[in-house]
């Protein structure tokens, strides 16, 4: 199974950016979460959304700016980012679950099964 993120760049605050993460190599498993890291900083969870039904669950610091959205024929999942701020800046990882499991469980980096290559998010001030 392999992930490709795509997506990041550099945007002004207050503005908008869509990552993407294709699955492909095998099935695509229960959920698809979205993970941010900035320097010098431990990894943090932003979103997660499950393939089947499509429930979402979202750290605070993003909700309410950030949407996570899944597109099963193309096995892709969309975060929609509005409302950018300068502490948005990081390198955003898309990561796999395969087995299901309860939702919120899903903030934990160390449940998830494959993980993206990164894409760089950069928020100007």
């Amino acid at each position: 199974v392999q992930l490709q993120a795509s997506g990041g760049g550099l945007v002004q605050a207050g503005g908008s950016l869509r990552l993407s993460c294709a699955v492909s190599g095998g099935t695509f498993g229960s959920s698809m979460g979205w993970f941010r890291q900035a320097p010098g900083k431990e990894r943090e969870f932003v979103a997660v959304v499950r393939w089947s039904g499509g429930v979402t669950y979202y750290a605070d610091s993003v909700k309410g700016r950030f949407t996570i959205s899944r597109d099963n024929a193309k096995n892709t999942v969309h975060l929609h980012m509005n409302s950018l701020k300068p502490e948005d800046t990081a390198v955003y990882y898309c990561a796999l679950r395969m087995n299901r499991i309860v939702l919120t469980y899903l903030a934990n980096a160390d449940y998830y099964d494959y993980w993206g290559q990164g894409t760089q998010v950069t928020v100007s001030s």
